[in-house]
């Protein structure tokens, strides 16, 4: 799926890791509004209290990436936006859980 990334430090780092080979994260379905996962690492975060929309990617707690088929408001930095319809981000999110990869198209 496309994404739009942030213009941030996180962002780079990810796309650093990325370009070392795709990153697979196995996601968990949360609160009946998110999928979350562990990245495996911390990345540097710069968390601001924000509310959330379907379609947002974020991190959590430095080393886990949420992505919202609902809204949330907590601290977190942001990411990302999947950039396809609200209703196929729930249709994608919201059935159980998934795997997450991470590709830098070429």
């Amino acid at each position: 799926m496309p994404v739009i990334w942030e213009d941030n430090q996180t962002v780079q780092e990810l796309m650093e890791e990325a370009g070392k080979g795709d990153i697979v994260v196995q996601m968990s379905m949360y609160s009946d509004n998110e999928q979350v996962g562990s990245l495996g690492k911390s990345y540097t975060k710069k968390d601001e209290q924000i509310t959330t929309h379907s379609g947002d990617i974020v991190l959590y707690s430095g080393d886990k990436i949420v992505v919202f088929y609902g809204s949330n408001s907590w601290a977190y930095t942001r990411l990302g936006k999947m950039n396809i319809p609200k209703g196929d981000v729930t249709e994608l999110l919201s059935n159980g859980d998934i795997t997450l990869k991470i590709v830098i198209a070429k």
